[in-house]
Order: C-alpha cells, then sequence, then structure tokens
C-alpha cells in the first residue's frame, strides 16, 4: 500500500464508506483531533512513568482509533448492502466509560482533596497530560458541534468527556507521585 494516493491533492478525502468530503469539514476535524490527542497520549506513554499507567494509556489509545472509526463513518454509510453495520464489533460502550471511571477513582483515593483549581504545569510530565486535556475537551466540543449536525453516536461524546477527567487526574497523581508543585490558582481579590 502506498502512502500518497494523491486523491487528497484538490482538498478532500474518503470518509469511512468512500464519501468524499472536504478535509475542513466537521467530520474530518473531529477524527482529525482525535488523532492528535491520540498522538499526545503517545508522548505521556514514552515517558518515564509507572507501567500502570501506561497500560491504562495503550488501552485509551485504542479506543480512541475507535472513537476515529465512529467519527468517521457518516450516518448513510453505517449499513453495508447486507444490512449489517460497518462497525459491527467496533464502538464504544458503556464499560469503557466505566474502565476510565474507576481509574480516576483508584488515582482520586491516593490524591489530597482538591480545594482549589491548579495551574497545569509543575513537571514536563503533567504538563503533557494537560495539553492531551485540553485536546480532548477540543475533540469532544468538535463531536459535540458534529452531532448537532448529523447523528453520532453518544457514547463518543460520553467517553471524550470522561477521558478528559482521566487525564486532569492522572495530571495530578503523576504531580503527587512525582513530588512536582500543584500550583493553586487563588483569585486576585
Amino acid at each position: 500500500m502506498k502512502i500518497y494516493t494523491k486523491t487528497g491533492d484538490s482538498g478532500t478525502t474518503a470518509l469511512f464508506g468512500g464519501t468524499r468530503v472536504s478535509k475542513h469539514h466537521i467530520r474530518i476535524e473531529s477524527y482529525g483531533t482525535v488523532d492528535e490527542l491520540n498522538s499526545h497520549i503517545g508522548l505521556i506513554r514514552d515517558q518515564d512513568i509507572n507501567l500502570s499507567y501506561k497500560e491504562v494509556l495503550i488501552e485509551v489509545q485504542d479506543r480512541l482509533f475507535t472513537v476515529g472509526a465512529v467519527l468517521a463513518t457518516p450516518p448513510e454509510k453505517e449499513k453495508l448492502k447486507n444490512g449489517q453495520s460497518r462497525l459491527q464489533n467496533l464502538g464504544i460502550i458503556p464499560s469503557d466509560v466505566e474502565y476510565l471511571e474507576k481509574e480516576i477513582d483508584q488515582m482520586e483515593e491516593a490524591l489530597p482533596p482538591m480545594t482549589h483549581f491548579v495551574l497545569p504545569g509543575g513537571h514536563t510530565i503533567v504538563s503533557y497530560c494537560h495539553i492531551a486535556r485540553c485536546v480532548c475537551r477540543r475533540a469532544e466540543r468538535l463531536a459535540v458541534h458534529l452531532n448537532d449536525i448529523e447523528p453520532t453516536d453518544e457514547m463518543v461524546i460520553t467517553y471524550l468527556n470522561r477521558l478528559s477527567d482521566y487525564l486532569f487526574v492522572l495530571a495530578r497523581k503523576l504531580s503527587f507521585d512525582l513530588n512536582a508543585d500543584e500550583v493553586k490558582w487563588i483569585p486576585r481579590k
């Protein structure tokens, strides 16, 4: 398979199922941002962090490929000619969200309660988590926008929302593990 096909040279790309759309289409923006998020998570995973975090992040990256496939499939192309779903055995399911919630709860048990907002930073790895969290929030906003235009699997939106929560708590937990300063944001009076 060649990397370059030249089919996108005119500014269009193919969705799952073959429909061609502009490269700035909201569907492309949605799954492109998920791809960007996946790359940021790969950067976090490549850091010197606990193996258990890396295992969770591998699972997240796998799920993000699924999210991308779901977002890349327009509603009219979800069914094959034989009536089966093009996304059969794919999709985000409630247990994917529950997995993130379990990981969040486990990390929070070891953390002091949060009394203020915290400023991103304190350690490079923590900053990578905050960047990924922000990209995740953007992916979520784009998926919601897409859903306003064309129906989208609501579990994708739920998953992205919970993933941004996970990335925030991971940043806090890594700050704790690394003895990094967690700078509280205290508004001016």
